[in-house]
């Protein structure tokens, strides 16, 4: 690669935020749900928004230039396949997505200087507490924050119990289930087994919807609790999916070893995370670490680490089994 095309390359990383500021803008607006029935002007969208409608004009011509929206005529507008998936309305919508990235994650970005200086949490320094108390005492970005997990990991529920054999597993506890759309995938693929849905007493609440038009609420059991208190006892299997990743390690332990003692011998983790590779080929997991670093507060993992954490919980590292999606299935079994 040529220097002009270097530096042409590193300008468009140092300046990415310029366009994911722009799609944030643009879904915050609902642009694209006001689009969904065809074109319209700038000035009647820019109605619709209450916004200016120059400096609307503007936003929607920088987005066509990158393939989102497209300007058919004159200072009117229409969706395309990329702005098409920030309605809200349709199948992996990313506009909760964008939402919250543009607004808590950006901030916290802004503060990676801290975060790398103290190894602290950026978002607790923006916002004055953590992430999760954040988002329990603004049920309006809590109900985005869901959204935006839904949409992000929709669809590895399904390349999970394509990858994962979950036979032998009578009672399956979902720990820090959310939404229960894991939950209810895998007991859809399995009709035998039943299920219990732990998460803080309001997130599980928000989830009952869920799990009763999934049509498993006969066989799914919702409570509420914290597991760094305790978890539910007597599951056959305890699933965490992008769970541990939220903890460091001292915080994951705790997680793992309730787990440990609720179960029975016959019992195992499923701990579903991306699993960071070794050397410098592109690898998410290596970006999503600063996002745990920044926000959360905890980090991604490779194996090794992953097989130590368990090892210092109580468990033994059985396998790793890889999914169509970046996740893996990291199977821990209960050591005597």
């Amino acid at each position: 690669m040529t220097g002009d095309r270097l530096e042409q390359k590193l300008l468009g990383m140092i300046n990415g935020y310029w366009v994911s500021q722009a799609i944030y803008a643009a879904a915050t607006f609902g642009i694209a749900d006001h689009l969904k029935d065809g074109p319209m002007s700038v000035d009647d969208l820019a109605e619709a928004t209450s916004t200016d409608a120059g400096a609307l004009y503007r936003l929607l011509r920088a987005l066509a230039s990158q393939g989102i929206f497209a300007e058919e005529s004159p200072r009117s507008f229409a969706l395309t396949p990329l702005a098409d998936l920030l309605r809200s309305d349709v199948p992996g919508s990313k506009r909760s997505l964008a939402m919250m990235a543009g607004d808590e994650h950006f901030q916290a970005w802004a503060e990676i200087e801290y975060s790398i200086r103290t190894g602290k949490k950026a978002f607790d320094k923006v916002f004055g507490q953590p992430v999760f108390e954040y988002l329990a005492d603004h049920p309006d970005k809590a109900k985005i924050f869901d959204d935006a997990m839904v949409n992000i990991h929709g669809r590895e529920a399904e390349y999970i119990v394509d990858a994962y054999d979950f036979n032998g597993i009578g009672l399956l506890a979902d720990v820090g289930g959310g939404s229960g759309t894991q939950l209810a995938t895998i007991l859809g693929r399995y009709p035998q087994m039943r299920g219990i849905l732990f998460d803080l007493p309001h997130v599980v609440e928000r989830a009952e919807q869920c799990i009763e038009g999934a049509g498993v609420a006969d066989r799914c059991r919702p409570v509420g609790g914290d597991f760094f208190q305790a978890v539910p006892e007597g599951a056959d299997a305890y699933i965490m999916r992008h769970i541990i990743h939220d903890w460091d390690d001292e915080k994951a332990r705790i997680i793992l070893r309730n787990c440990h003692r609720a179960m029975p011998s016959h019992g195992k983790v499923l701990i579903v995370e991306t699993v960071i590779r070794p050397g410098n080929d592109p690898c998410s997991a290596k970006l999503l670490d600063l996002v745990m670093l920044l926000i959360p507060g905890g980090l991604e993992r490779t194996e090794e680490e992953y097989r130590t954490l368990l090892d210092e919980s109580g468990f033994e590292l059985a396998r790793i089994v890889p999914t169509a999606a970046d996740v893996s299935v990291i199977e821990g079994v209960r050591k005597a």
